[in-house]
C-alpha cells in the first residue's frame, strides 16, 4: 500500500480520520477494553457478526493471558517464558483491534451520512481487500461474507507481523513449551453459555494460516448456530479476564492457595475434590500492566485473489461444538504436569 499516492483528505474527512484514530487508541488499552468494545459494536450493529465472534475469541485471549499468572502455568514456565508468551498474545490482540475497530467506526459513519466512505480505509492502513468487501457489503449486506472476509483479513494481517516475526518465532513459537501446548491440547477456544456450559473448538497447527482461517469458519458456525444463548451469557458476564467468569465453581480470582505448599491435585472430572481450594485465575487488570505498543507495521498483505475461495460457505450445515469433556481432560493434564514440574523433560 502506497500511502504517498493518496490524495489529501478534506477538512471534514480529516476530522473523521482523527476521531477514528483517537477512539481506537482509547479503547485499545488492554484485552478487557478491546473485548468490551467489540461487544458494544455488535449490539449497535448486529449485522456485523464478526464483532461478536471477535468479542468471544478475545475473551479467550484474556483467559490465556491471565493463565500465565495463575496456579498452573506459573509452575510450568519460567518468568521470562511467561512474559514472552504474554507479549506475543498482547501484540496480536492489540494489532487486530487497531485494524478491525476503525473499519466498524467508518461503517457507522457511512450509515450516518447515508453513503459509503470505504475509500477512506487506505488512509487507516486497512487492506484493499477489505475496501472491496465493505463496498460489496454496502450494496449486498451478507453477514457471512463480511465475517469470513474479516477472518481472512485479520489472520493474514497477523501472519507477517506476529506469526512470522523473528522475535516471536525464536522466543515463543519455536520453543518446546509452545509445541507442548498441542500435546496438552491447550489451544482451545471456549464459548460459554447457560450455567457452566461450554462449546468451542480446538486449534492444532497454530502457525498455519490456512488452519487458523478454517478455525475461524468453524467458530463462526458454532457461535451462530445458537447465538441467542451465547449473547445472553455475554450480557450477564462482563469480561474480566479471569476464568471465574464462566466456571466459578472451579476458578477464583482470589488466590486460595497457601504459599510454599506443593501443588495438590484438585480436580476430578471437572469437579473440585473434597476440601480442595479453587484454581487461581486472576483478573486481567491485576495480572498485567498496560503495554505501550510500537506503531503497527505498514503494508498490505493482499497479493493473491485466491484467498476469496475462503468466502465460500462450507458444506457442513452443523458443526459439533462439544468441547467440555476435552477441556476437562486438558485441565487434568495441566494439573498433572504442574504436579510433576518436569513436563518439559517428559516430552523431550
Amino acid at each position: 500500500m502506497k500511502n504517498a499516492a493518496l490524495q489529501p483528505l478534506t477538512k471534514e474527512n480529516q476530522g473523521l480520520f482523527e476521531r477514528i484514530r483517537r477512539e481506537t487508541q482509547e479503547l485499545n488499552l488492554n484485552n478487557v477494553t478491546r473485548t468490551k468494545a467489540y461487544f458494544d459494536i455488535y449490539q449497535k450493529h448486529p449485522e456485523i457478526h464478526w464483532a461478536f465472534l471477535g468479542h468471544m475469541v478475545s475473551r479467550n485471549g484474556g483467559w490465556n493471558m491471565t493463565d500465565l499468572k495463575g496456579d498452573l502455568l506459573t509452575r510450568l514456565l519460567t518468568k521470562k517464558e511467561r512474559n514472552d508468551y504474554f507479549s506475543f498474545l498482547e501484540r496480536g490482540n492489540w494489532l487486530i483491534f487497531q485494524d478491525a475497530y476503525p473499519q466498524f467506526l467508518l461503517y457507522g459513519e457511512s450509515l450516518k451520512r447515508g453513503k459509503p466512505l470505504f475509500y477512506l480505509l487506505p488512509y487507516l492502513n486497512i487492506s484493499t481487500f477489505m475496501e472491496t468487501i465493505w463496498n460489496y457489503f454496502w450494496r449486498s449486506p451478507d453477514p457471512y461474507i463480511l465475517t469470513m472476509a474479516l477472518v481472512i483479513n485479520e489472520q493474514n494481517y497477523l501472519e507477517k507481523r506476529v506469526i512470522q516475526n523473528p522475535v516471536y518465532q525464536k522466543d515463543v513459537l519455536n520453543t518446546l513449551e509452545f509445541k507442548l501446548q498441542d500435546v496438552l491440547s491447550f489451544n482451545q477456544i471456549l464459548f460459554p453459555y447457560r450455567k457452566n456450559s461450554l462449546a468451542g473448538q480446538t486449534l492444532h497447527q497454530f502457525q498455519t494460516l490456512h488452519e487458523r482461517i478454517l478455525l475461524g469458519k468453524r467458530l463462526y458456525k458454532v457461535l451462530f448456530q445458537k447465538k441467542d444463548s451465547f449473547i445472553k451469557w455475554a450480557k450477564e458476564h462482563p469480561h474480566t479476564g479471569s476464568r471465574k467468569d464462566y466456571w466459578p465453581h472451579i476458578f477464583n480470582n482470589v488466590n486460595e492457595g497457601i504459599p510454599g505448599i506443593p501443588y495438590q491435585l484438585r480436580l476430578n472430572s471437572c469437579k473440585l475434590r473434597w476440601g480442595a481450594s479453587k484454581i487461581y485465575s486472576p483478573d486481567l487488570m491485576s495480572a498485567w500492566k498496560i503495554v505501550h505498543h510500537q506503531e503497527a507495521e505498514k503494508g498490505d498483505w493482499f497479493r493473491d485473489g485466491q484467498v476469496a475461495d475462503y468466502l465460500l460457505e462450507t458444506n457442513e450445515t452443523q458443526i459439533n461444538g462439544e468441547i467440555e469433556y476435552e477441556y476437562c481432560k486438558t485441565l487434568e493434564r495441566l494439573e498433572l504436569a504442574s504436579l510433576a514440574k518436569k513436563v518439559i523433560t517428559l516430552f523431550d
